[in-house]
């Protein structure tokens, strides 16, 4: 393991971190993302994850790291310079980004395909869900937030280490869903929508739409069904997470 102390702002690295963190073209180019904070360093070690590089402030302890990363000590100001919250917890560590494209063939049975969901602490969460409902994988398409950027991975709380996540089209994920003869369904309100009670969600595929347009005329042309969750009629829409955790439960009543 290679030991080292920074404490200019000049160095390379901490001009590196601060450019992981803020730009998405920057991890997509180096196909690495960024975490903060020991418990999610712990779960990036307990599951394996290739990590390239950690940044901790003196004083920090940190868990038993693989001999190739590289440790650097730095200020408690410079780990805030490079951090990318406001109350920084101690450590900002670099990982080796899972492959994103869809699996030629889908294995499993449960998998949510969110449709544009744009807000990072959102796709975190529903991430977040759908690991503890024990879902196969979540698919994202149509412009959704980066799912490796530190805010998204900060709210999957360990679980981007643990559930795959991939990205791509949406006719790209029927027609994986399709050769797997899984269904496909969308949350959406139509004539035929049916109750999502009524609907065996034990195989399926399922699509959230985005917090402010819902799902996309392209979801509703590629979905065998759409389906609605019950509420009182004086609401019309849940927030896309909360949307997303009543279908996972769905999928997963009669499994857990």
């Amino acid at each position: 393991m290679r030991h080292e102390v920074i404490s200019s702002r000049s160095n390379p690295l901490v001009t590196r971190l601060r450019k992981l963190g803020s730009k998405r073209s920057a991890r997509r180019e180096e196909g690495v993302f960024v975490g903060e904070g020991p418990k999610l360093l712990q779960e990036a070690v307990r599951w394996r994850i290739p990590l390239e590089t950690v940044v901790y402030a003196s004083g920090v302890t940190l868990p038993q790291l693989p001999d190739d990363v590289r440790v650097v000590e730095v200020p408690d100001s410079l780990l805030e310079a490079v951090a990318q919250t406001q109350t920084p917890q101690g450590v900002v560590f670099v990982c080796r980004t899972p492959a994103r494209e869809l699996p030629e063939q889908l294995t499993g049975n449960r998998y949510l395909i969110l449709d544009g969901v744009q807000d990072p602490g959102n796709v975190g969460t529903i991430w977040r869900t759908a690991d503890a409902f024990g879902a196969d994988g979540l698919i994202l398409c149509s412009g959704c937030a980066d799912p490796w950027s530190p805010k998204t991975v900060r709210s999957t709380m360990g679980a981007a280490f643990r559930l795959p996540v991939w990205e791509c089209t949406l006719e790209q994920a029927a027609a994986r869903l399709r050769a797997a003869d899984i269904p496909l369904y969308a949350t959406a309100l139509q004539e035929d929508t049916v109750d999502v009670r009524q609907v065996s969600l034990t195989r399926s595929g399922v699509i959230i739409g985005s917090e402010g347009r819902g799902v996309s005329d392209l979801s509703l042309q590629l979905c065998e069904k759409t389906v609605k969750i019950p509420m009182v009629e004086r609401c019309e829409s849940l927030n896309a997470a909360v949307a997303a955790s009543v279908v996972l439960w769905e999928m997963a009543r009669d499994q857990l």
